[in-house]
């Protein structure tokens, strides 16, 4: 196969799939012309590879977790710790995205949304950026 029938087969572009060819996730052969010849293993091993970053893994998430799956001797603890921490991770941000919700809520039902100049939007991005200035994170300013 080709670099245009891998990349039909696994719905990674070409550039995605040299990128991993020179990060070392596969190693296609060269044919006498120079052009890269894939087998099935390095479809598989892409096909894997998009699945796990389409879940958010980290390029070395997929390194362990490539490993992890090549080795048949290995502890389904080791895949289960990873797919974990990545959980606990995408928990942590649905939580952040939660309270900037809250807040972009709160601010911009404060604001008028008519002809007068005062914003309680701009005033917590205002004080937002001075608490920021100062070393604080401001998450929820004043309804100034």
């Amino acid at each position: 196969m080709n670099i245009g029938d891998v990349s039909a087969r696994s719905g990674l572009p070409a550039k995605t799939i040299r990128y991993y060819e020179d990060i070392g996730f596969i190693k296609p052969m060269r044919d006498t012309n120079g052009y890269r010849v894939f087998r099935p293993v390095e479809l598989h091993k892409l096909a894997f590879l998009g699945r796990a970053r389409a879940l958010g893994f980290t390029i070395e998430d997929c390194r362990a977790l490539l490993a992890l799956w090549e080795d048949t001797g290995r502890a389904s603890a080791d895949v289960k710790q990873i797919a974990h921490c990545h959980l606990s991770m995408i928990e942590s941000k649905i939580a952040d995205l939660k309270a900037m919700h809250d807040t972009l809520s709160h601010l911009v039902e404060a604001c008028a949304g008519d002809a007068r100049p005062d914003c309680p939007i701009l005033q917590n991005l205002a004080s937002a950026t001075a608490a920021g200035a100062k070393g604080t994170r401001a998450v929820r300013g004043g309804t100034g």
